[in-house]
């Protein structure tokens, strides 16, 4: 592909990788050829932010803004899809007030709530009822396995998330808590998502594939880019296949993780974490006319 070809010139856009499979390479063709009609969907902890064990500290990588602005006036949208509140990824993304993302927004919730750059505002049907009973019923839970010691609770609003990584046995924990927490989840009318040493509890109907589904519907895009590193993205993997057979090129991107190696070994390009997809990104912006 000629636009991917490298430079010596060190002020030049910086190069592009190949994808692995055709679909792939037709997919970022597609972007280069056509942006104004591109949707560049991105989940966010683990793409955007690096995971940490605290994700209450979890903060997109410095240059991820910076790569956005340049990117996003040039494309039909940005979505940043994610399982946590919107408020709380705009926070920790520094997406408010920010020129140059008018054409962003937040899908938090698996897109049951949605923030909006040109606006500033969030909008968001009514919780579930069931996310109020599970946070009743998880600290006994927990604190009745031994093999829960140090499992940390995430508040997430519209969900609620067990961590293990921090736990003794943090593999251990994830294991031992699986059966329980799926229990909880069903007597509630939920369903449980794992994760990265992650066990998060949700109401079901909602994921990010749905999400990227509507908002390409919404949007009206002609190409798509979807970028994710966990096992949760894997339905955006999936609503990303239903669109190329519907005739809509896209390009599927792992932010790599030997974690996740389903999700990886899914994607037409594997890139080197959130450092590696903020390059990428930036030189899509370079790419496109």
């Amino acid at each position: 592909m000629g636009s991917h070809t490298a430079s010596t010139d060190p002020h030049a856009v910086p190069d592009l990788p190949t994808p692995v499979t055709r679909a792939g390479r037709e997919g970022l063709d597609a972007l280069l050829a056509r942006p104004g009609e591109a949707l560049i969907g991105l989940d966010f902890d683990g793409t955007l932010a690096p995971i940490v064990p605290d994700p209450d500290r979890a903060r997109a990588h410095p240059d991820a803004v910076p790569a956005l602005t340049a990117l996003a006036p040039k494309v039909a949208s940005v979505a940043v899809i994610t399982g946590r509140p919107p408020a709380v990824a705009v926070r920790n993304g520094g997406f408010a007030g920010v020129a140059g993302l008018e054409h962003l927004v937040v899908l938090g919730h698996y897109g049951a709530e949605r923030w909006d750059a040109a606006t500033d505002t969030v909008t968001a049907p009514e919780p579930h009822p069931g996310v109020a009973a599970v946070r009743a019923e998880l600290p006994g839970l927990l604190e009745g396995l031994d093999a829960a010691q140090g499992a940390r609770v995430e508040e997430k609003g519209r969900a609620v998330a067990v961590h293990t990584r921090r736990a003794v046995a943090p593999q251990a924990a994830f294991e031992a808590l699986r059966e329980p927490l799926t229990d909880l989840a069903t007597r509630h009318g939920l369903i449980v998502e794992p994760g990265r040493m992650v066990l998060e509890l949700r109401p079901p109907g909602m994921d990010k594939g749905v999400a990227l589904r509507e908002h390409a519907r919404e949007t009206g895009v002609g190409c798509v880019l979807y970028a994710g590193d966990d096992l949760g993205d894997l339905p955006a993997f999936a609503a990303v296949d239903e669109l190329r057979s519907d005739g809509v090129p896209g390009l599927l991107v792992c932010s790599g993780s030997d974690e996740v190696p389903e999700l990886r070994d899914r994607a037409d390009l594997v890139v080197d974490g959130p450092a590696g997809l903020v390059d990428l990104l930036t030189a899509l912006a370079g790419h496109m006319k």
